[in-house]
């Protein structure tokens, strides 16, 4: 569990929102930021995003239900969340486990994802979610 990306701590209660602000979630980590990833499935590459999961339970929309848009395909499991404003993609119901929610890192308050460096991918295109490589490399001066 990470208790900090770069120099801000990950809060107990953390929040994170889309980019014009619409839509605004609470993310209950009291343990620190469990394992960010990345994922290589045909949807996941395309979006690039490093991410998180936490039981559905403690993530909550505390503002901007409404606003949210609902992507779905192949098997019908996962659920992909984005602003209809201004398009970010904030969160996901988990295909390879449908109680648990992932997270865009780049939404949470005052956090950097650069500042994560390298980060695993999950073997997404298989179906089997392994951990395959370390792929993305900081390229920060």
């Amino acid at each position: 569990m990470l208790k900090a990306i770069g120099k801000t701590p990950i809060q107990p209660l953390h929040r994170a929102s889309c980019h014009c602000g619409a839509v605004v979630l609470e993310i209950h980590l009291p343990a620190g930021l469990p394992e960010p990833h990345r994922c290589d499935c045909s949807f996941c590459k395309r979006k690039g995003t490093i991410v998180a999961a936490v039981p559905a339970a403690d993530l909550k929309v505390i503002r901007g239900q409404a606003a949210l848009r609902k992507y779905q395909f192949g098997r019908q499991v996962a659920e992909h969340f984005f602003c209809g404003i201004c398009g970010i993609y904030t969160h996901h119901r988990r295909s390879t486990n449908p109680n648990e929610f992932g997270f865009n890192i780049g939404c949470m308050e005052g956090v950097n994802p650069y500042d994560l460096g390298s980060v695993p991918v999950a073997d997404g295109a298989s179906g089997r979610n392994l951990w395959v490589s370390i792929v993305s490399e900081n390229f920060l001066p």
